[in-house]
C-alpha cells in the first residue's frame, strides 16, 4: 500500500512540474510580440470610413500628410493608410506606427508603445464628437509629429547599422563620427573637406562634411544669406557641374527655410532649400546643418543633397537627415 502511495506521490509531483513548465512557456508565448513592419514614414490610420471622409479625416491629412519642406515638388510627410477598426487585426496591427481614433466620453490621447508588435508606436485619440477630437489633434500636433519623426529616424539608423561605413577619417580630421551606410563612397578628401556619394537609380545622394570659423555664419544677423554665401563658395571650389565652368549653387528663386535645432546636444541651424548647377539644367533639394562648436571656435557643416530628376525625393532626403543628425563630437 505504501509503495502505491509512494508511486502516486511521484506521479503527482511530475504532473505538477509539467503543468508549471507549460504555464511558464504559455506565459512567455503570450508575452512575445512579433517584429513590426512597414515602410518608413507610412502611417496606418485606424478610423471609421465616415469620419475619414469627413472633418476628422481632413484634419488628419492636413497634419500628417502635409508637404515636406524643402523639396522641389509636393510630397507628404507621411503616406497615410486608412484602416476601419473592424479590419485592425492580424497583420494590420504589425505596422511600426499607427494613429487610432475612437469615440469616447473623455477627450484625450495616449501614446502606446509596443502594443501589438515591437518596436511600435501608436497614438490613440479619443473624444465624444468630431470637434473634441479635432481640438485634441490640433493642440498636440507638434508633439505627435516629433514623436513619429524620432521613431522613424531611430528605425532608419537601426537599418543603417547593419552595414556601416568607416568614419576614422572624419574622427581624425573633424573630430566627429557619423553613421552612414557602406553604400556611400568617399568621393573627395582634402583640407578637412569630405564628400561622400551614393549612386541610386537615375541619380545620386551626396553628403558633405567640413568646418568654417564661427564668423562665417555669425558675421551679421542675416544667417540665411551667410549660409548661402558659404554654400556657393564651397560649391564653386569643390562641387563641379557636368561641364566646364559649371558648379553647384543655392537656387536663387526660392529662399531656403531656416530652423533652430540641436545635434549631439549642440546648437545648430537647420537650412532646407533647393540647389542648382550654375549654367546647367540640374537641381534638387538640400539640407544643411551648421553645428556650433564653441570650444573650437567653429561651425561644423553637415550637408546632404539629392539628384533624382522627375522622381520623388522624400525618402532619400529622410535618409540624409537621419545620417546627418546622427553626428557625434569626439573629444
Amino acid at each position: 500500500m505504501q509503495s502505491i502511495l509512494h508511486r502516486f506521490g511521484k506521479l503527482s509531483l511530475i504532473f505538477t512540474l509539467l503543468i508549471s513548465i507549460y504555464s511558464c512557456n504559455e506565459s512567455k508565448t503570450s508575452a512575445y510580440k512579433s517584429e513590426s513592419s512597414g515602410n518608413l514614414n507610412q502611417l496606418n490610420v485606424v478610423i471609421i470610413n465616415e469620419d475619414w471622409q469627413d472633418s476628422i479625416g481632413e484634419h488628419i491629412r492636413e497634419i500628417f500628410a502635409a508637404d515636406a519642406l524643402g523639396l522641389p515638388q509636393q510630397e507628404p510627410l507621411h503616406a497615410l493608410n486608412q484602416i476601419p477598426p473592424t479590419a485592425f487585426n492580424g497583420f494590420a496591427r504589425k505596422n511600426r506606427t499607427f494613429l487610432k481614433i475612437e469615440k469616447s466620453k473623455q477627450t484625450g490621447h495616449q501614446i502606446l508603445i509596443d502594443s501589438f508588435a515591437k518596436p511600435q508606436v501608436g497614438i490613440a485619440i479619443t473624444g465624444p464628437n468630431p470637434k473634441s477630437i479635432i481640438t485634441e489633434l490640433e493642440e498636440n500636433k507638434e508633439k505627435f509629429l516629433d514623436l513619429l519623426e524620432e521613431t522613424e529616424l531611430k528605425e532608419k539608423r537601426r537599418r543603417m547599422r547593419k552595414a556601416p561605413n568607416q568614419v576614422d577619417v572624419l574622427k581624425k580630421s573633424l573630430g566627429i563620427s557619423m553613421l552612414f551606410p557602406s553604400a556611400y563612397r568617399y568621393a573627395k578628401q582634402e583640407d578637412d573637406f569630405f564628400w561622400m556619394r551614393k549612386d541610386i537609380k537615375n541619380g545620386s545622394m551626396e553628403l558633405l562634411a567640413y568646418e568654417v570659423p564661427i564668423s562665417t555664419i555669425e558675421k551679421n544677423d542675416d544667417i540665411i544669406a551667410n549660409v548661402i554665401k558659404m554654400r556657393d563658395s564651397v560649391g564653386e571650389k569643390h562641387i563641379p557641374g557636368p561641364t566646364e565652368d559649371t558648379h553647384m549653387i543655392t537656387e536663387e528663386a526660392y529662399a531656403p527655410y531656416l530652423f533652430e535645432t540641436e545635434i549631439d546636444g549642440k546648437f545648430a541651424y537647420e537650412i532646407k532649400g533647393t540647389w542648382e548647377v550654375k549654367g546647367f539644367f540640374m537641381a534638387g533639394p538640400f539640407v544643411t546643418y551648421a553645428v556650433k562648436d564653441e570650444k573650437n571656435d567653429r561651425y561644423v557643416i553637415l550637408e546632404g543633397f539629392v539628384f533624382k530628376p522627375s522622381s520623388s525625393k522624400r525618402l532619400q532626403m529622410f535618409e540624409i537627415e537621419a545620417i546627418l543628425k546622427s553626428a557625434k563630437f569626439i573629444d
